[in-house]
């Protein structure tokens, strides 16, 4: 499901973090609700910070995406 999808079915504390920390190490609690709404699990490769960095990290296009989402908020 791509994020446009899920996104809305998130928290909109949530979501506010997520605009405010865009980029940031996205907490263990947040990649969780994300994979509940139906995005990628927390296991998923989707994950940028899997392998090199731990934690959990959006890739360049998602965070992209964020912000045109914030700019328009």
């Amino acid at each position: 499901m791509s994020i446009d999808q899920w996104w809305t079915k998130l928290q909109p504390a949530t979501r506010t973090w997520l605009i405010n920390n865009n980029g940031d190490e996205v907490p263990a609690a947040v990649a969780a609700e994300i994979a509940g709404a139906g995005g990628p699990a927390t296991d998923d490769p989707w994950w940028s910070g899997q392998g090199e960095t731990p934690g959990h990290y959006f890739p360049d296009d998602a965070i992209d995406w964020v912000e045109a989402a914030a700019n328009e908020e």
